[in-house]
């Protein structure tokens, strides 16, 4: 009954949702193969001959199939379309665009592959003897729109004769997701599971599995109420009940959902809309549990349930209000814990691992990350937010771990996993961006580093100093007036994490006086006179720049609040450059499959050959921090001479000339055009005397305009993750933001400062 879909406010016009399925590719998904296909013989290892060699070895050994084929990442969401969401009994057919739909979810929140399976039989053997025989193309079957009662059937046969987890999403889905959601509302109305008095509305698929699952959490079954179509399920009624219905037909004088809401703690609707009024829920008992999950428009609207009980703690299935019921919590991720570790099933202590991860990740702070994707909205545990929102990235990391490791003490996991290392990887499968980071950290560790951070009453540098004292990655240093970073810090509830947090008033004792004639000392013959240099140290990004010149701070990170040009400016004034270097910006663009460094992209708007060789070669260096052996490409509109004459192609065929001289050991060659830096084998092929071998992962642009376009291209439009910017040539580890950074760009800058701040040759 709850919503699987991803959230939106605003209404969507027919119009709008046809032209979205139709335009392009028709559908939402297609098949892109994961191997080179480019030439003759990568198609010969593809298909024949070469196809052979995998298929006999998994003939030998069956487990084998999950080294040489997809089927480890790979789900069926099979259905034949007699419940679909919202439309009822429409068909196999007409439902084939939400079972696309269900493995844009997969995708999207859990890296799943997914082939939907449209099955056309309403007959229970018919449908399960087509489910069965696909077993050996899928790890897991996600049961999906099949109406009850022939739904329970179905699962519990295919449970029983499949090896591989089974699990119908619109029973366990909504129960797991509810499950956690009532975990804490019963916690924060200060109430006790096995004291509530519950009655649900509806007693289909939903509202059984539902019931079922909160009975075992500790809901005890004799205090629950079910109410479906005719009235309360009770030991008077003459009418036939199912077998399903059963456990929870009561002995009682209730016959209407009125009577049964009287005195109740808990209302868990799975029904129609409209069922509930604002008087039924009048007579509820104290601080009562709502949770109306008719889909899309719940039993009693969000304003009115709390117009009618100010005190209730009210979940929906709508994302237009607070304490979202959806199912996208769980699915993709209890099917990612359940691949990883080979599960023969998703049984029940793997549904309440699930569920109990949820519940105490809605306990834990809320990233700024997180905040931003819902408008900028703050979120803590409380009536208003029980449960986390979809679009949280954490919940991968917490929900799969917790169903891997419940497989595996339950004894239905077919492969052992080391859960902090399977966590690392969860990591690295949601951002290549934190695999590339990964590496930086570790080494940043080894010597806690302190860094200056220049805007330290931000809410979002208040977040990034907590986490990076969190993980131990270096030691903030927060500048500004001691009251207002206090305040900053008690308005984020972060009081206990950066309790002694090193806070930088420069007004406090003499401290600005002291900086203000150092740096007159440093800069008298610049220009600067003393009263010059009075006003630039009531600029904090002067202030910082100080204390990394004297010794007070190991580096610093700026630029959260400035442009980039004024932001570096006091860097570049009292840090300055090494002698006989000039600074370049590069950026680290990661793509789902590689990461490559894009220099300069910040400070040369037009540099001259010897600036182009210098960027070359700190990149390069840089390159080799992350364990990358760089293959330099100095980039031009000309190859080789073909465009011969022309000033910015002769410019940077200097740069070469130059930067071969200084570091003959490098890999690195150009002019060339970017797809010949890209594209090794066309490259080798039509230039054979390149000094390159293999694709190009050090970018070298030919100015500023056409890095800084490069790199957001990719960014905005590419869907690459970037690091950086990360400053190259100054005498002491500085870095300066983009004003649009979030949380984890301040985090990752401070932790490549810092371990600047280890290595005095690192970039």
């Amino acid at each position: 009954m709850a919503s699987t879909f991803v959230p939106t406010t605003k209404k969507i016009r027919k119009e709008d949702a046809l032209e979205y399925h139709e335009r392009g590719r028709p559908g939402k998904i297609e098949v892109v193969p994961t191997k080179p296909t480019a030439t003759a013989r990568d198609l010969s290892l593809a298909y024949t001959p070469g196809v052979a060699e995998p298929c006999l070895e998994i003939e030998k050994n069956p487990d084998l199939c999950y080294r040489y084929t997809a089927r480890g990442n790979l789900v069926a969401v099979v259905s034949n379309g007699t419940a679909v969401l919202g439309l009822g009994d429409i068909g196999a057919l007409a439902g084939k665009p939400v079972m696309e739909g269900k493995g844009v979810l997969f995708k999207r929140f859990a890296d799943i592959d997914v082939f939907d399976i449209e099955v056309d039989a309403k007959e229970i053997d018919t449908f399960c003897t087509v489910v069965k025989a696909l077993e050996p193309t899928f790890g897991g079957i996600n049961l999906e729109d099949i109406k009850a009662p022939e739904c329970f059937v179905i699962e519990e046969r295919l449970k029983r004769e499949m090896k591989i987890p089974v699990f119908h999403d619109d029973q366990h889905g909504t129960a797991i997701i509810s499950g956690a959601a009532l975990l804490n509302a019963v916690e924060i109305a200060g109430k006790k599971l096995e004291q509530l008095r519950v009655v649900v509305s509806g007693a289909g698929a939903s509202a059984l599995a539902c019931t079922n699952f909160w009975v075992s959490l500790g809901v005890r079954r004799e205090n629950i109420l079910m109410v479906d179509t005719k009235g309360v399920l009770h030991t008077g009624r003459t009418d036939a009940i199912n077998e399903w219905k059963k456990p929870y037909v009561r002995e009682t004088k209730c016959r209407t959902l009125a009577e049964a809401l009287d005195g109740a703690d808990v209302f868990l609707g799975a029904s129609v809309k409209g069922l509930v009024t604002g008087e039924m829920l009048q007579k509820m008992a104290a601080r009562p549990i709502i949770f109306a999950l008719a889909n899309p428009d719940p039993e009693i609207s969000y304003p009115d349930a709390i117009e009618a009980r100010p005190d209730a703690i009210v979940a929906t299935g709508r994302s237009d209000y607070p304490n979202q019921v959806n199912n996208v919590l769980g699915f993709p991720f209890i099917f990612r814990g359940a691949l990883d570790v080979r599960a023969r099933s998703i049984n029940e202590e793997m549904k309440l691992a699930a569920a109990k991860a949820l519940a105490a990740l809605a306990r834990e702070d809320v990233p700024e990350s997180v905040s931003r994707a819902y408008g900028g909205d703050k979120f803590h545990l409380g009536p208003n937010y029980i449960i986390p929102k979809p679009f949280d990235p954490r919940v991968l990391l917490w929900v799969a771990p917790a169903v891997a490791k419940a497989a595996m003490d339950t004894g239905v996991a077919g492969l052992k996993v080391d859960l902090d290392e399977y966590r690392g990887r969860l990591q690295d499968r949601l951002s290549r961006r934190h695999q590339v980071m990964s590496t930086i950290i570790t080494k940043a560790r080894k010597k806690i580093a302190r860094i200056a951070l220049d805007d330290g009453e931000h809410p979002r540098v208040i977040q990034a100093a907590a986490i990076l004292r969190e993980e131990g990655i270096c030691e903030p240093i927060l500048i500004g007036a001691r009251a207002d970073v206090e305040r900053a810090i008690k308005a984020g509830r972060l009081e206990d994490e950066l309790s002694s947090v090193t806070i930088f008033d420069p007004d406090e004792g003499d401290r600005r006086v002291q900086y203000a004639e150092q740096y007159w000392q440093l800069r008298q013959r610049h220009g600067v006179d003393r009263e010059t240099a009075r006003r630039r140290m009531q600029r904090r990004g002067y202030v910082a720049a100080m204390m990394v010149k004297r010794g007070d701070a190991d580096g610093m990170v700026t630029g959260l609040s400035k442009p980039y040009p004024d932001a570096v400016r006091p860097a570049l004034e009292i840090i300055r450059t090494r002698p006989g270097r000039r600074a370049g910006g590069v950026y680290i663009v990661v793509t789902r499959d590689d990461f490559k460094f894009f220099a300069d992209c910040t400070i040369n708007p037009i540099p001259e050959a010897e600036q182009l060789a210098e960027v070359a070669i700190a990149t390069a260096e840089l390159a080799r921090h992350f364990d990358v052996e760089p293959r330099v490409a100095f980039l031009s509109y000309s190859s080789f001479g073909d465009a011969n004459g022309s000033a910015s192609p002769n410019r940077v065929r200097r740069a070469v000339e130059l930067a071969r001289a200084l570091r003959p050991d490098l890999q690195l060659d150009g002019e060339m055009q970017v797809d010949v830096a890209l594209v090794a084998e066309e490259r080798e092929e039509r230039y054979p005397f390149t000094a390159l071998r293999g694709d190009a992962n050090v970018l070298v642009f030919p100015n500023l305009d056409s890095a800084n376009i490069a790199y957001k291209l990719l960014w905005r439009f590419g869907g690459a993750e970037v690091i950086g910017p990360i400053l190259l040539g100054m005498n002491e580890p500085v870095n300066v933001l983009q004003q649009s950074a979030g949380v984890d760009e301040i985090v990752n800058l401070a932790a490549l400062t810092a371990l600047r701040a280890q290595d005095d040759m690192l970039f």
